[in-house]
């Protein structure tokens, strides 16, 4: 498949649409995103069975993203010469490693040490996945692309996550590792034969000089686009980390219907990506800022009535599915900030940027709960969506404004 088509000024006629290669990665995505959230609904087994605090169990989340942080734009720099399509393939086998390693951990400390094998290949997945569908597709199809690929993510919420803490509360939770690492080496395998390679390199016109990439007039948006990530996903991770004690505790559910609760959650955000598929495409701004008002609504009956079991399973639902299309969102609207010559470099801040919050977010959930109890972390998220909402709304109304400027 030629991938010229996402270089400047193109205008060749559309091929057919890559739908067998943006599945093939959205299975890919399935699968890693389920080995990082794995842990969240295991937490209590896993901390009881290694004798460690809730919060210290929550720290494997945060030791994870944290190593992608870390690992991910220097290890994007490193490889950025080699095939995109060999580079998923070999950090799936190292992912599947990882959850290997996780299964077979004596110890805490060796659980770490599977956790940030894990994110050193999660992190360089993420850097070459991010901006994958951005050479499959033309530009004007970006949102929808993005959107199935997403729904990689989704389903490991809908059906991997839940279905590995079923798997880990009736045969332990190194089962549900095990298992999942079986079936990350058949989507490596798939990866192999269905995904379409890419020339992810930009030609240098004769006698052109190349800028340094941090002088592209793309970067300022995509900091800033960071920057937005960085506030939404800490917000919720504080509070989703920590979603099985809360729903345990806080709402009195009980434990054995946790992983039912995760499995509407992941639902609810599958249909919350069918409508960002939808207005990705048509009304970005607007589309983004109602599902972040949606969120902090849903969260704030949360935190008020978390006595009543109904009105808690509703406004779970409604976080699912308003929170369930923004990463697809903030992806796509990176795609459409950055120039073709920085995707690359943006895929992988966004990636920082990504786990920033949500390493953040499990580390300052983890001092809520212990100083301020389980209750301060719904709250936590209201306040820091409220901030990523003022500061995007903001930024978008000083560039418009700025634009109507320069047409008088």
């Amino acid at each position: 498949m030629s991938t010229s088509l996402n270089a400047p000024n193109a205008k060749a006629a559309s091929p057919a649409f890559p739908w067998i290669g943006l599945l093939t990665l959205a299975g890919a995505i399935f699968v890693s995103v389920t080995s990082e959230f794995l842990p969240t609904g295991l937490l209590p087994e896993m901390a009881a069975e290694l004798d460690v605090s809730l919060s210290t169990a929550g720290l494997l989340v945060t030791v994870f993203a944290g190593t992608v942080v870390v690992a991910t734009t220097p290890l994007a720099a490193l490889t950025r010469k080699y095939s995109r399509k060999g580079l998923v393939f070999v950090v799936l086998l190292v992912v599947a490693l990882a959850n290997v390693l996780a299964a077979i951990a004596p110890t805490y400390e060796i659980l770490v040490g599977a956790r940030i094998l894990g994110g050193l290949a999660h992190g360089l997945f993420w850097a070459v996945v991010a901006a994958y569908s951005a050479h499959l597709v033309p530009k004007h199809q970006l949102g929808k692309a993005v959107a199935i690929t997403s729904g990689g993510a989704s389903a490991a919420f809908v059906l991997g996550v839940p279905v590995g803490t079923a798997l880990g509360h009736a045969l332990g939770w190194r089962v549900a590792f095990g298992v999942i690492a079986a079936i990350v080496v058949l989507l490596a395998l798939a990866v192999v034969k269905y995904l379409p390679p890419v020339d992810h390199h930009v030609p240098v016109k004769t006698g052109e000089i190349r800028v340094p990439m941090y002088k592209d007039r793309s970067m300022r948006g995509v900091v800033l686009l960071c920057v937005v990530i960085m506030i939404l996903l800490t917000g919720q991770n504080t509070y989703y980390t920590y979603i099985a004690p809360w729903l345990i505790e806080a709402a009195g559910f009980p434990e054995t219907s946790v992983a039912f609760l995760l499995f509407l959650f992941g639902g609810a955000g599958a249909i919350g990506l069918v409508l960002a598929g939808f207005a990705s495409d048509r009304f970005p701004r607007r589309g983004f800022a109602l599902a972040l008002i949606a969120v902090m609504a849903s969260v704030f009956v949360l935190a008020a009535w978390s006595a009543n079991t109904v009105v808690v399973v509703v406004a779970f639902v409604v976080w699912g599915v308003a929170f369930g299309g923004i990463p697809a969102m903030l992806q796509t609207r990176m795609l459409h900030t950055a120039s073709f010559r920085t995707r690359d470099l943006a895929a992988a801040l966004q990636t920082t940027a990504f786990n920033i919050g949500i390493g953040g977010g499990a580390l300052l959930g983890g001092v809520l709960l212990d100083r301020s109890g389980i209750q301060s972390l719904p709250i936590a998220l209201i306040i820091f969506l409220a901030i990523g909402l003022t500061l995007m709304v903001g930024t978008d109304a000083l560039r418009s404004a700025r634009a109507r400027r320069l047409q008088h």
